[in-house]
Parts: C-alpha cells; sequence; structure tokens
C-alpha cells in the first residue's frame, strides 16, 4: 500500500537524553497502524515530530512520498494531521461547538458561522456515529463524550492522519468498542490512523500493522494478524513478563479500616456515596470494581482526607478520623498521612506531581517535613541521594533526579508517586488506577510492589477499572455502581459476568 508517513533516521535528544535515535518506520494510507513501547521508549516524542511539537535533530519525514519540514501544529494541522492527547485539550466550561471553533473562529461574523460550523459538526457526528450534542457544555459530558470532541475536532479540520495517544486509557469497555467502530468508519473513508497503546489486546483486535519500540530505537514492524501478545510484550521489554507474580497465602491480620454508613451529598443535594460499608485489615487487599465514575473518585477523596463526609463513620486502627466538626477539609491530607494513610491518586498529573517541580523534588512532596534537620533545614545532599536510591530501586527512567518531572513519561511519573508513598511505610495504601496509561512492563513492576507490601502486612484499598488487575491483586472485590456498594465477592468466586452484572446495577440479594 502507498505510504501515509515515512520517518527516516528521526533523531531527538534533550540534552544527554536520547528520545529517539535513528528511527524508520512506514504507515500505510488507510489503515491503522499500532506504536508499541515501555514508557520513555520514545513513541510520544516521535507522535509529537510529526505533529510539530518538537523539531527532529535528525532525519526526515515523508507525507505521502513528499519530504516536509513541520515547524508547528499549525503546519501539521493545514497538512492534515490532528492528534488526541491522553489528557484531552478541552476548556470544559465551554461548549462543544466553541470548543471545535477555538483558534479557527473564521471572521468576526461569529453568529453566523457558529451556525454554519454547528450544522457542519451536526453532519460529521451523523456520519461518524459520534452522538455528541454541538451545544453541550464539556463539563457535563462523560469521560467517552469528551474524546469523541476530540475527534470530532480532528475530522472539522479536515485531518487524514489521525494520531491518538492512550486513547482508552479512561474509557469503559462499552466506550472503547464504540471508539473502535469509529476508527474503523475513519479507515473505511481512507484515512490513516496511529494508535499508540499499552493495551496489546487493543492492538490485536484494532491495528493492521504494529511497530515496537525500546529505548528510543525501533525493535520491529510485524502484522498484527502474525503476532501474539506475548511476542509484543518480549519485543517491547526484551524479556518474557510475569503473568502470575507470587504472593504469600491470605491471611490478614487486624482491622485497619472500618467504614460504615458513609454518606455524601454534593452541593446540590445529589447522593454521591450511600450506605457505603466495609472493612479492611492489615495484609489484605480489597478491590473496587466498578464503572469510572460510580462513586470510586469521591470515596478515596474522603478516605485521604481530600474531601469531607456528609455522614457516616470511618475508623483507622480503632480511632474515628476526624472529620467532625471541620468545615472544609484543609489541612486533613496531611493528618492523615502522619497517621500512616498514603495515598496513590486516579489522576497523578493533578494530584500526584507537581510537573514543573524535579523528580527529586516531587519525591518528597507532602512528606517534606520529615526530611528536615533538627535546625529545621533540608539536607539536600541527603535528599538527593535517597532520590538516586528510590530512583534505581523502582526504575524511573531517565535516571536524572534534576530532570523536571514533567519530562518523564507517564509511567515514569507514576513509578515516583508510587516510590514515594512506599518509602513513607505506611499503616493502609489508598491505591486508584495505579497502572492507567503505563506500559506491561510497569505494570508487573507496580503489582510487584503492591503485593509486597500486602505480604508486609499492609492494608491496601485498591480502584480499578481493569478486570484483569483486580483478579492479579486482589483478595476480595467490592463493587460499586450509582455511589452504592452491589456487591462482594472472594478473590475465589471471581466471574465477569456476575461482577458485569453488579456493576451494571444488579444488587446482591
Amino acid at each position: 500500500m502507498q505510504p501515509a508517513v515515512e520517518f527516516r533516521g528521526i533523531s531527538k535528544h534533550f540534552g544527554a537524553v536520547k528520545a529517539n535515535t535513528d528511527v524508520s518506520f512506514t504507515i500505510a494510507k488507510g489503515s491503522i497502524h499500532g506504536l508499541v513501547g515501555e514508557n520513555g521508549a520514545g513513541k510520544s516524542t516521535l507522535m509529537s515530530i510529526l505533529y510539530g511539537y518538537y523539531r527532529a535533530d535528525g532525519g526526515e519525514i515523508l507525507l505521502d512520498g513528499q519530504a516536509r519540514h513541520i515547524r508547528n501544529s499549525q503546519e501539521a494541522i493545514e497538512l492534515g494531521i490532528g492528534m488526541v492527547h491522553q489528557h484531552f485539550m478541552l476548556v470544559e466550561n465551554m461548549t462543544v461547538l466553541d470548543n471545535v471553533m477555538l483558534g479557527s473562529e473564521g471572521g468576526f461574523k461569529l453568529k453566523a458561522q457558529r451556525a454554519i460550523v454547528e450544522a457542519q459538526l451536526r453532519e460529521i457526528c451523523t456520519r461518524y456515529r459520534l452522538d455528541v450534542d454541538p451545544l453541550a457544555t464539556i463539563h457535563d459530558l462523560s469521560v467517552g463524550a469528551q474524546q469523541r470532541v476530540e475527534i470530532l475536532k480532528q475530522i472539522y479540520r479536515s485531518a487524514n492522519i489521525l494520531i491518538l495517544d492512550e486513547p482508552t486509557a479512561v474509557l469503559t469497555a462499552q466506550e472503547t468498542a464504540s471508539l473502535f467502530e469509529i476508527l474503523r468508519l475513519f479507515k473505511e473513508q481512507g484515512k490513516t490512523i496511529i494508535l499508540i497503546t499499552h493495551k496489546l489486546q487493543e492492538i490485536l483486535d484494532i491495528t493492521d500493522t504494529v511497530t515496537v519500540m525500546r529505548g528510543g530505537r525501533v525493535i520491529g514492524a510485524v502484522p498484527t494478524a502474525g503476532t501474539t501478545k506475548e511476542e509484543l510484550a518480549n519485543m517491547m521489554v526484551g524479556r518474557p513478563i510475569e503473568n502470575n507474580l507470587p504472593r504469600a497465602p491470605y491471611n490478614p491480620g487486624e482491622p485497619v479500616l472500618h467504614v460504615e454508613n458513609l454518606q455524601l451529598m454534593d452541593d446540590q443535594q445529589v447522593k454521591l456515596l450511600a450506605d457505603i460499608g466495609f472493612t479492611l485489615r492489615a495484609g489484605e487487599i480489597v478491590a473496587i470494581a466498578g464503572v469510572s465514575g460510580n462513586g470510586q473518585s469521591e470515596l478515596m477523596e474522603i478516605l485521604s482526607g481530600m474531601r469531607l463526609p456528609t455522614s457516616g463513620q470511618v475508623d483507622f486502627k480503632g480511632k474515628a478520623l476526624p472529620y467532625a466538626g471541620r468545615s472544609d477539609a484543609d489541612g486533613l491530607p496531611r493528618t492523615f498521612r502522619d497517621m500512616g494513610i498514603a495515598h496513590i491518586p486516579e489522576d497523578r498529573l493533578r494530584d500526584g506531581v507537581v510537573k514543573n517541580f524535579s523528580v527529586m523534588h516531587n519525591t518528597i512532596l507532602g512528606y517534606q517535613d520529615k526530611l528536615k534537620n533538627r535546625w529545621g533545614l533540608f539536607d539536600f545532599k541527603a535528599i538527593a541521594a535517597r532520590c538516586a536510591q528510590l530512583m534505581q530501586n523502582f526504575d524511573v527512567r531517565p535516571n536524572n533526579h534534576d530532570l523536571r518531572i514533567g519530562l518523564l513519561s507517564g509511567g515514569n511519573q507514576q513509578k515516583v508517586v508510587i516510590a514515594r508513598e512506599v518509602l513513607a511505610q505506611p499503616k493502609l495504601m489508598l491505591v486508584g488506577q495505579p497502572t492507567r496509561g503505563v506500559d506491561i512492563g510497569t505494570i508487573e513492576s507496580i503489582h510487584t510492589q503492591l503485593l509486597a507490601l500486602r505480604d508486609a502486612g499492609v492494608a491496601i484499598l485498591l480502584v480499578s477499572v481493569e478486570l484483569e488487575e483486580v483478579r492479579a491483586l486482589a483478595d476480595r472485590i467490592l463493587v460499586m455502581c450509582g455511589g452504592r456498594i452491589t456487591g462482594e465477592l472472594k478473590i475465589e468466586e471471581f466471574d465477569t459476568t456476575r461482577i458485569g452484572l453488579l456493576m451494571g446495577g444488579m444488587h446482591k440479594s
């Protein structure tokens, strides 16, 4: 097939970090091309070069057989390249229509232009089955609908080459299936799709060809029909991946967390959590399964001190957590950390790291007061040595503690967050979506760390939308739907059909 995109010897360095080294491969026109590799393998950097965010230090890019020097994203858009980022680029308090028009308003007669664009968007939504209301406000839309807005925006801009970076990281199974139907329609129109994902089953389900990168280089490109998940994982990591990690026998200890009749109402008196009750013991992992948006995030916010409950009782090691008599949650997260409650948040960029801080500074966030000397000053030499050891133990790449953490891949940012919380030696670990957007090798590493904590007697409350992750880690499973716990299962009772029904609101009888 005729190439839509051809990379020839692309290299890109950030100081001493070699993000891409002599990258060469071809993407066929009218195909869905997968791009996989570990976090930090250079995938996003390469796509950022194609989209004009970065300039390559060497090599060239050909579009439809013609060499192109793409100097910025505006030039990429004019060449028919669109990109849907893992973290959406949408203004939440504006409508779908306004977001699509933003930056391409088309003159002074805005009202007339809005009517024209709205009609065009409705036609595109019908043609591609996008199911989006152009007049809806972004913050009122589900995550899946917001992603469809991003795709709508690229189609409106006449994108013929669509780059999707971890598009299913925050989608439900149903939303993923809907997205894949849209991508197949896109392909039928003769357009080209580049799919970056860590979910190898999705690569097998949707792509025609897959290119594997490791350490900034291309390891190989294979037809999807002729490969397997195991072969791709081996190419990505350079070794076999362990699917069944060792764990000590289930032997829970004393209760660490007891939640009883927990309720949460929002400002409009809508019930977000209702009658939540469970007990978590030392040395066990209790996983909360459910479709995102069913109260899991609010529960974790309450337990980590980020939010106050409306009513109910939460005991930690036999003592009530200090919610009572407070008008807000200011200072509670610090109090909870001091008590021995660690938190790995669901959204690492929003709640886990400060992007413009160095890796070293991010490793002490929330625990900085404990790292002062007797005169109340920081011993930066000791902190740097601690950070270097942390980065080595948790395989954070690149191993440079002075690097701004925003320059690290998502998986390596996640390793820093997990390492920081593990080093605090907590009694209770609250873990939200620990492997969202990370590669298969890092998933293995994160699961190993969590199981080691559990075997050391730490109580772990895990929230995950990945049922395979729940199966791999949990001793018990709680299922949530609509802000309620709809069922509880022992891991021996794991059954995807039963869990699916509970996730849909079928309460235990």
